[in-house]
């Protein structure tokens, strides 16, 4: 990986600088993802399941703004930063404290009584992660965090429906890691920027940004949210240079796109700001799977993980 997370007093910022990892702000994005998803599930064939995932995003937000990192977490942050600049909050190696458990604990008991929460497998989901202990939470944790980085998951998957239940308590916890690591990104000469330089997880899709910004792409982790720029001439998986096409539903103007390159046969959808700012790339993404569904038929695998897509 080219990219490395440093101590803020080692990076060096040049004129017109650009920046090689956005991390997350400390403002929560949930309520507003929440908001995206309602408004694409107006008339849209998966009206249920945007609505149903907006109840979990709103979940997120209480739960985010109401316990944030402990202390004694974060105090071992600059530690890790020193010692472990490439992916210092790699997923495999990071131990979790009990902090993502009463997270989930919360996310739990906020989406229990919701009528979209109601169906007979996701009550099944909410029982088994309520009544299981913290060393069946830990391993199933695993097992999806492994799963997600694309390696073996071993035996102890979660069943159908508690998966997206996890990653909604992980993903508050690494996006919590993330906006406190007290460091910056260094660009480096080489490739495979294809893995987000936080946590070591693949990106949800790319983002074409706007104001300040304008036409720079960053990738946005799956897991911390984390934001790392590619530069837009390269294919976000391979690297290759040679073979991009780009693919859209309805116009050469569509706000997502789906990038595709035909030496590695992947693709990634990008969301661009400048056509639509209130794109959000895991809401946008659920709303547009007939994109999915059209590379797919062209024989490309998809590169991007959105884990609201999981079974």
């Amino acid at each position: 990986m080219s990219i490395r997370i440093v101590p803020e007093s080692e990076r060096t910022p040049g004129v017109d600088h650009i920046e090689p990892v956005l991390l997350p702000q400390a403002a929560t994005p949930y309520g507003r993802r929440a908001a995206r998803l309602r408004t694409l599930a107006e008339g849209h064939p998966m009206a249920d399941y945007l609505s149903w995932a907006a109840d979990l995003a709103d979940a997120q937000q209480a739960v985010s703004q109401a316990a944030s990192l402990p202390e004694a977490e974060v105090t071992t942050l600059a530690d890790r930063v020193r010692g472990q600049a490439y992916a210092p909050l790699h997923s495999e190696h990071w131990q979790r404290s009990a902090h993502w458990q009463a997270q989930l604990d919360s996310l739990l008991e906020k989406v229990a009584p919701l009528p979209t929460m109601q169906s007979a497998p996701v009550r099944q989901a909410l029982e088994s992660l309520r009544t299981a202990d913290s060393a069946q939470r830990d391993a199933w944790a695993d097992a999806l965090l492994a799963g997600l980085r694309g390696d073996e998951p071993g035996s102890a998957v979660p069943e159908a429906g508690a998966a997206q239940l996890l990653w909604g308590a992980l993903s508050v916890y690494w996006r919590q890691l993330a906006s406190s690591l007290p460091g910056a990104g260094v660009a480096e000469l080489g490739e495979h920027r294809h893995l987000c330089p936080v946590c070591g997880h693949a990106p949800v899709g790319s983002l074409i940004l706007d104001g300040s910004r304008a036409g720079l792409r960053y990738l946005q982790c799956s897991l911390c949210e984390s934001q790392w720029h590619v530069v837009r001439t390269k294919c976000t998986n391979c690297d290759g240079t040679g073979a991009l096409d780009y693919w859209c539903l309805d116009d050469a103007q569509a706000s997502v796109r789906a990038e595709s390159c035909g030496d590695c046969d992947s693709y990634l959808k990008g969301f661009y700001l400048q056509a639509d700012r209130a794109l959000d790339p895991v809401a946008d993404d659920l709303a547009t799977l007939a994109l999915d569904a059209e590379m797919d038929a062209k024989g490309l695998a998809r590169s991007g993980v959105n884990p609201l897509m999981l079974p």
